[in-house]
């Protein structure tokens, strides 16, 4: 039997977000019939993590020599919620031995936690297509409009590390310089990297430079999972064109399925771990 897949991610009080997250989650489903996904949240919504990994641990029992569950962050990096909320759940579980009818250690079985989506090829791919499709709506976009990619951000400085890395990624993809930006935790934040962008660009404050006009236009790369708090404060952020986020479109029907191979890689290398 296939370790239990528990996707957990933030949690929204967006219906969009909730329905991008099912789609993700969805996919899986569809791309490994075999499995067992589960949906799990650390924070907003409900089931909390630690309650759906001990349900799926104890449903999937004991297995020859590997987890009964795997936690897959459906998060972009790491930070609190990976290194406390998850850790904490899947180190609860694995002490109070759910996996063993007596309540004692088992071969195999227990559970673990996969890294988190990013940083990976195939989200570099996803940001390029997604600023592709915001060109072809609000382009062409010039050689002197500025790029700003805008993550959740955490003070864990190694999530910082791996913002910076699909940063350098994308600036490579598309030919020209992107600068990574943050919704909390780290710096510089969404606001002031665009004001500085656009002030670098010079385009005076406030402007919003169109195709075709003389002002340069700042746009912002959504790395973000799905709408959400974060998705509403990088809108509010005075970007002249804002991507969609990693998800995709909001009310898309399907995941993209470069996302779910994502979280796949996630769960498989965590198995082999």
């Amino acid at each position: 039997m296939s370790a239990v897949l528990v996707g957990t991610s933030h949690g929204t009080d967006d219906p969009a977000g909730q329905a991008a997250v099912r789609a993700l989650l969805d996919g899986v489903r569809a791309a490994r019939p075999e499995l067992d996904v589960r949906e799990a949240f650390v924070d907003v919504q409900q089931p909390e993590v630690g309650a759906v990994l001990a349900e799926a641990v104890r449903d999937a029992g004991a297995s020859d020599g590997g987890p009964a569950a795997v936690v897959v962050p459906l998060l972009l990096s790491t930070g609190y919620h990976v290194r406390h909320d998850i850790a904490q759940a899947v180190a609860a579980v694995n002490a109070s031995g759910e996996d063993s009818p007596d309540g004692g250690s088992s071969s195999g079985g227990g559970a673990v936690a996969a890294e988190p989506l990013g940083p990976h090829p195939l989200l570099v791919d996803i940001l390029a297509d997604r600023y592709a499709a915001a060109e072809a709506a609000h382009g062409p976009f010039r050689p002197d409009d500025a790029v700003v990619l805008a993550a959740a951000g955490s003070s864990v400085a190694a999530a910082a590390t791996a913002v910076e890395e699909v940063t350098s990624a994308l600036a490579q993809r598309l030919g020209r310089p992107v600068t990574a930006s943050y919704g909390a935790g780290a710096e510089p934040r969404v606001p002031a990297a665009v004001a500085a962008a656009r002030a670098a660009a010079g385009a005076p404050p406030g402007s919003s430079g169109a195709a075709g006009t003389s002002a340069p236009r700042v746009i912002v790369v959504s790395y973000l999972l799905a709408p959400g708090y974060f998705l509403d404060r990088v809108l509010e952020a005075g970007a002249d064109v804002v991507t969609d986020p990693v998800a995709g479109p909001a009310r898309a029907e399907k995941a993209d399925p470069r996302l779910v191979q994502v979280v796949l890689d996630r769960y498989d290398a965590a198995i082999a771990s």
